[in-house]
């Protein structure tokens, strides 16, 4: 069998759907215009995905005001003034807070994915966003009649009805998109806040069958927005034995980044579990450079070399656009990248005899 390859997710927005996205929320465009578009960004994201030959692919989040804010998104219960994410560039992003209770999505990821099915046959993963990071928008002076306690007890149920109906909706894999992970041990390197997110989500997966947690992966990378990062200075030795604590049956770690790759492929090796699928990446999405099939086959067969054939996959270190406004990378070079993947992939696994 072949050895797997996967995408992370995002896309880069055609530059008239950011546009349309501004004109929209100053007033000056129509909701059913902006739709119009939306519904257009779709479909030609679709045809260009399974133009690259890749086995699985996403609706590009096209629709997703981002990876971390889409179930929240419209909420009237936030305020502004969340955790700030600061990251190598100077550029930050800053979370919302929870205002009042309760706690709910107003949308969830299985909405995106059953309007992308209906204009492919090919396998659709579906990106959802972890309870670690949404659990970031609980204020730490607490919500007035609305404790702590019963704000998990809303995010952990949310979380799973999240999962469990993109998996009852068809979606060949589910992955939890877990870049808070190596942020954890910036803001806290003890190690005590990782160590809480990856107890939250373990909450969340333990509510999985064995079988369905096979089709549930965590993707970790240091962050990625406009080429920058905000965590990539922080060892993944601290990271990766907690990570692969994580009960999900894949796990999609940003690698071609890296500057001591075969160092952090000996960490994987080490610390993941036998039954646990490890896609590592092998194209860099913030890198404008489009890699060519040769790199990428030359980074499958290093990772092959800490990891068994049975368990080896290779996707993107990250999502190309994580939020909807980012035009560093342009459409073209994030699908030719796609494609370098796909037939790197291949010529692995030609080389390896799979």
């Amino acid at each position: 069998m072949p050895i797997p390859t996967e995408p992370i997710g995002s896309i880069p927005r055609p530059p008239e759907l950011i546009e349309a996205t501004r004109s929209f929320e100053a007033g000056r465009l129509s909701r059913e215009a902006l739709d119009f578009l939306f519904n257009e960004a779709l479909r030609d994201t679709i045809l260009r995905f399974e133009a690259t030959g890749s086995p699985v692919i996403t609706d590009g989040e096209q629709t997703k005001p981002s990876f971390a804010t889409y179930p929240i998104h419209g909420l009237t219960n936030l305020a502004p003034g969340g955790v700030t994410i600061a990251f190598a560039d100077g550029h930050t992003r800053q979370l919302p807070c929870l205002a009042a209770g309760p706690f709910y999505y107003q949308t969830h990821a299985s909405s995106y994915l059953k309007a992308a099915q209906q204009l492919t046959q090919t396998p659709l993963k579906q990106a959802v966003i972890s309870a670690s990071a949404l659990s970031l928008l609980y204020p730490a002076g607490g919500v007035h009649g609305y404790s702590r306690e019963q704000f998990v007890g809303d995010l952990l149920r949310e979380a799973v009805a999240d999962i469990e109906e993109c998996l009852d909706a068809g979606a060949c894999k589910v992955q939890i998109d877990f870049t808070e992970g190596r942020l954890a041990l910036k803001l806290d390197p003890s190690g005590g806040l990782l160590q809480q997110f990856v107890h939250l989500n373990n909450q969340v997966l333990r509510n999985f069958t064995h079988e369905q947690r096979r089709l549930i992966g965590v993707h970790t990378c240091p962050g990625g927005d406009r080429d920058s990062t905000h965590s990539a200075d922080v060892d993944y030795a601290g990271l990766l034995p907690r990570l692969f604590e994580l009960q999900a049956g894949n796990f999609y770690i940003q690698l071609a980044s890296e500057k001591d790759r075969p160092r952090v492929l000996a960490l994987i090796q080490q610390h993941s579990r036998p039954e646990q699928k490890i896609f590592v990446g092998v194209t860099d999405p913030i890198n404008a450079r489009v890699e060519t099939p040769e790199e990428v086959c030359e980074r499958a067969l290093e990772a092959a070399r800490f990891i068994p054939l049975d368990r080896l996959g290779t996707t993107d270190d990250c999502g190309f656009a994580p939020f909807s406004d980012d035009t560093s990378t342009a459409r073209d070079t994030a699908f030719a990248k796609i494609r370098a993947r796909v037939l790197g992939t291949e010529l692995a696994s030609r080389q390896l005899g799979v």
